[in-house]
C-alpha cells in the first residue's frame, strides 16, 4: 500500500520522485537578490521534448545567466527566463516580459499534469504556440493553468529559495522593481563533468609531479 501510494503521489508531482532525476535532465539555477540559494529542477523531456530541450540549449549558451524574475505574483507564480529584456544589467520594468530568445516559438505540449506548487510551467502569449524562453515557478496550486501551459518540469530541492524570491506588486501584474535573478543556470550533467575532468586534471598533475 504504501508503494502504491508513493507511486501515485510521484506521478502527480505532488511528492518526491522515487529515482533521483537524470543529470542531463537536472536544471541547477543559483538564484541571488533577497533569495539566496540553489534551486534544483527535474525536467520532463518526456512530456514536453521541444520545451525542455529549449530550455537546456539557452542555459548551456549561458543566456539564462543574470536573468530576473521580473513577474512574482505572491501565492501564485515567480516568472523569469526573459533572455532578451529581462538581464539584471540595465533592467527595464517596462519591457521585462515581453522578450524572447533568438530561436523560433515553440508549439504547445499540453499535458494533464496537475500545477501544484513546485511545477514549472513555460509562459506565453495569447497564441498557445508562442512559448519560447520565459518559464514560471508555482508557488501553490492553480489549477485553472491545467491544460493551457506547457509543463516542463518539478523542483526537486530548493522550493524554500522559490519561496523566497522576492514579490512583485499584484496590483500590477506582479512586476517587480529591483528582482532577484538567475546568477547561474547550469545543465547538472554538465556540472558533473566539469568537476570530474577538472579531479583528473589534478589528478594528472600530482602523478606528473611524483614522477619528477
Amino acid at each position: 500500500m504504501r508503494l502504491i501510494t508513493s507511486l501515485i503521489a510521484a506521478a502527480t508531482l505532488v511528492a518526491a520522485p522515487l529515482f533521483a532525476a537524470e543529470p542531463e535532465n537536472t536544471l541547477v539555477i543559483e538564484v541571488a537578490g533577497e533569495a539566496n540559494g540553489i534551486i534544483e529542477i527535474e525536467l520532463l523531456p518526456e512530456v514536453a521534448p521541444q520545451h525542455v530541450e529549449r530550455i537546456k540549449r539557452l542555459a548551456r549558451e549561458g543566456l539564462y545567466d543574470d536573468v530576473t524574475f521580473h513577474r512574482v505574483m505572491n501565492d501564485f507564480m515567480a516568472q523569469t527566463g526573459d533572455v532578451e529584456h529581462g538581464k539584471r544589467e540595465g533592467f527595464n520594468l517596462r519591457f521585462a516580459g515581453i522578450g524572447k530568445s533568438p530561436y523560433p516559438m515553440l508549439p504547445a505540449e499540453f499535458s494533464d499534469i496537475d500545477y501544484q506548487a513546485g511545477v514549472v510551467g513555460m509562459a506565453r502569449g495569447q497564441d498557445i504556440n508562442s512559448a519560447n524562453s520565459q518559464f514560471f515557478i508555482m508557488f501553490a496550486h492553480k489549477k485553472h493553468l491545467n491544460g493551457q501551459y506547457t509543463v516542463v518540469g518539478r523542483v526537486v530541492n530548493g522550493q524554500d529559495v522559490v519561496n523566497a524570491i522576492k514579490k512583485g506588486d499584484d496590483n500590477n501584474n506582479g512586476a517587480v522593481m529591483e528582482p532577484d535573478y538567475m546568477k547561474s543556470v547550469q545543465v547538472k550533467a554538465d556540472i558533473e563533468a566539469a568537476a570530474a575532468a577538472e579531479a583528473e586534471a589534478e589528478a594528472e598533475t600530482e602523478e606528473t609531479t611524483s614522477t619528477d
